[in-house]
Parts: structure tokens; sequence; C-alpha cells
């Protein structure tokens, strides 16, 4: 045999070999080396190999545990500001989730399942109330209050806290509906004393409060002032812009006898921005069937959408715009998170870190703008700067610190006070240093900035 062959033969012989240098480890190997066990059935592996093992085993003991739940998010800084929040990876997943018929069952099933746990969400178990949600930002919400719950001449009683009280206003404004606003001092909110003279001085058709007013950080107290209104003026309807409150503000939708509340995805919730998200009582639904004029709006129109989530919940098809199934279902799983713990539970998370930030900014010798605690929003804080300070100053620092806060948003107030958003994944789930991270930028960017306390 000659050489050249003798080598060839050499090569093969060694792909033959009994004994590889490897076993192999896929799914649908099998080895070649022959299988030796004990007289109990157990297979007895080569020394080399134990050995081996042994030395992974001792490397391992060595290396640090890796973090209970790990992102899969691309590195970010920490979304801090009152909405959009931070979202849990199974939130994003759901949003990827595949095209799908928006008539089919399987969509229809999974949007029912929304509408019964917002029920839940909003504590309210009468029939006679009915959960809207429509693709649209929270300010459909209003648009829908004007379009649905007045018409062109009535006269509503818009409670004053902040920016967004304004905005409701002009809302109805555009709708030929008559706001009057009742305001207090920034930082502060109407007292029930104020509420009861305007009830009692005009007929209002609707009174609206801003459960937590994004631009300032103020929680109005709803349920003494529904109260309130139910006794002085039982005819007027309750309305709650529930936007910057819904999830990390303790609400009862039956017990507290409120006719509406609107709010949004982004923020409590849990969900990415897109949805407009509605509560409503039998009592507001049958003053929207007893209008004497039609609704002012098209797509805001409960003409059309009451039937649809009706429907929807009953588990059947039904058309009038298109959802979007992608939001839908992050939606459906970010309710399920929420719900997967007694409601209070969540509520409870919300008040803890809200307390730690708010001691923390006392720490730093810093004012809110909402000075008295019952005033003080759970789910973010409106901070005032040190004198000399402005936003400028110090949200860049807090960018590269990896922390993102907002700047002012009331027009009388925006250069000397800064907003810090706490709601949601960043305060629910324990493995996440957001909030800490956040409170220790804080404290070095104001020092960078030249502040000594």
């Amino acid at each position: 045999m000659s050489s050249r062959a003798s080598s060839r033969l050499k090569q093969i012989s060694t792909h033959l070999d009994s004994k590889p240098f490897l076993e192999l480890n896929t799914p649908f190997s099998t080895e070649r080396s022959a299988r030796v066990e004990d007289d109990k059935g157990n297979r007895i592996r080569p020394k080399k190999v134990q050995n081996v093992n042994k030395e992974v085993a001792q490397f391992k003991k060595l290396a640090p545990e890796p973090p209970k739940k790990m992102s899969t998010q691309s590195s970010h800084p920490a979304l801090l500001i009152p909405g959009p929040i931070e979202f849990d990876d199974a939130v994003l997943t759901s949003m990827s989730h595949y095209s799908e018929s928006h008539v089919g069952q399987p969509f229809v099933n999974t949007f029912s399942e929304v509408l019964q746990n917002l029920r839940k969400l909003f504590v309210t178990k009468d029939p006679a109330s009915q959960p809207f949600v429509i693709s649209g930002s929270g300010t459909l919400g209003w648009d829908q209050v004007a379009a649905n719950l007045v018409e062109p001449g009535d006269e509503v009683l818009v409670l004053h806290t902040g920016y967004f009280a304004d905005s409701f206003a002009d809302c109805f404004e555009t709708y030929g509906v008559k706001a009057t606003q009742l305001k207090a001092p920034i930082g502060d909110r109407p007292q029930l004393d104020e509420v009861e003279k305007a009830l009692k001085e005009k007929e209002y058709k609707m009174l609206t409060v801003t459960h937590v007013d994004t631009s300032t950080g103020v929680l109005s107290e709803i349920k003494a002032l529904s109260e309130l209104v139910h006794r002085v003026s039982p005819e007027t309807l309750v309305v709650v812009d529930g936007v910057c409150s819904v999830g990390s503000e303790e609400i009862r939708f039956d017990d507290w006898k409120l006719d509406a509340v609107l709010t949004a995805s982004q923020k409590g919730i849990g969900c990415p921005a897109g949805l407009s998200i509605m509560m409503v009582s039998g009592r507001a639904i049958e003053r929207f069937k007893a209008r004497k004029t039609r609704p002012t709006s098209y797509f805001g129109s409960w003409k059309n959408w009451l039937p649809i989530m009706q429907n929807y919940e009953a588990k059947k098809a039904s058309y009038f715009a298109t959802p979007s199934p992608q939001l839908i279902h992050a939606l459906d799983t970010s309710l399920k998170q929420i719900l997967s713990r007694p409601i209070e539970d969540y509520w409870a998370a919300h008040k803890a870190a809200s307390q730690k930030v708010k001691q923390a900014v006392a720490d730093l010798g810093l004012k809110q703008l909402a000075s008295k605690p019952e005033n003080q929003a759970t789910g973010m804080t409106a901070i005032y700067l040190p004198d000399g300070i402005t936003p400028p100053h110090v949200l860049p620092t807090l960018l590269k610190k990896g922390v993102v806060f907002a700047g002012g948003l009331h027009k009388e107030i925006a250069t000397k006070y800064i907003r810090f958003g706490h709601m949601g994944v960043s305060v629910t789930d324990p493995n996440r240093p957001d909030i800490t991270k956040a409170i220790e930028a804080l404290g070095q960017g104001l020092e960078e900035a030249g502040y000594k306390k």
C-alpha cells in the first residue's frame, strides 16, 4: 500500500473512531461511543469528563449570580417623566404580536378580556357601567366627554389645579359648551366649601376634576368631592380626568359614585401610548341616550362606539373603526400583570416609592409645588429647583447619568421646576434600580450645577 493511500485511510479511520474527541450534543445526534452502565442502569462516564465537570462546577460557584430578571431591551436612560413611563419586557413583547384580523375571534376574545379587566382596575362590578378603549391619546377622552355627555349651551364646572384644566375647558368651548373654571393657587386645589358655593350659584350639567395634574403634581380628593356633588347638586355628572392617576392612585368607581373616569395607556397602566381608556357609569350612559342633539364628534361618538364596546366585551365581532391589535395585546398583558395581585398592593407599591422620593427631595433641601402632603400625587413629584438653577442646568446632566426627568409645564413657573415620574414597572419591579438611581443622580446633578444645601 502506498504511503499516500495509507495516509488517506488513516484520515477516514479517524472519523470512524468509536471514541470521538468530543461527544455530540445536538437534539438529533446519536453518539458513536458505547454506553457503559452499572448494574442499576446508571451510565458510567469517563473519568476525564467527570473531572472536567467538577472543574466547571467549581468555576460556576465563583461566578456572580445573574439577576433574577434581566431586561431584553436595548440599553437606554431610565425614563422617569410623568408619562410615558418605562415598560415591562413582556408588555413590549406583546407589541410584536403577529398581524391578525381585528374581527377574528382570537382578537375579539383578547379585547373582551381587556374590557373585563378594566372593570377590575377601576373597581366596578356594576353591569350598567361601560369601559371604552379607543385608539388615540388621553386627550381623546376630553373629546368623548364634551361630545357625548353635554350639549352645546350646557354649563360645566371645571376644577383647576394646573395646565390640564385649562385645556379641558378649551375642549368644552370647542364643542360649544360653556366652561367655568374654579381655580386654586399653584400647588393647591379648590377647597370643598368653594366647590359647594359654586354648585349652589348655578346649575351645572357636569363637574370635572383632574385627579393628578401632570403639570403641577397636585392630587385632588375625589371621594369627598363626589359625595359633595351628589349631596348639593345630584343631577350634576362627576367626571374625573385620571390620565396621570389611574393605576398609581386609589380609584373606586362604584363606591365613589363616579360617572366617568378617562385615562390613557402610557402612565400608571404601563402600556405604550396610543389608547384612550374610559370607564362610564350607567347614569352617564343614560344621559348620553337622552341627548336632544346628535353627538358633536363623529370618530368620538358613542353612537358609534357604545355598541362596538358592548359587542367586544360579549366576545362578538363588531366594526366601526379599526383598533390596534398590537396595542390591545400589550394592554392585555399589562392589565394581567397589574391584576396578578390585589389592586391594593399595586397602589401600595406606588405609595412606598412616592414616600421614598418625597423624603429624598426634602433631604436635599428642596420643595415641592404641592406643599401640603394631602395635595401630593403618588405617581409623580413636581420639584422646585434652587434659586439660580433652571431645568437646562440639570436635565442634560441627569441624562448623562442615565436618567430622564421632565421640565416644567405650567406656563407661569415653567423655568423654576422639574418633574419626576415614578409609576409602573420602575416602582413595582424590585429588581429595577430606577428610583434609587434617579435620586442619586438628582443630588449629583444639583451639586454639579453649583447647589449646596
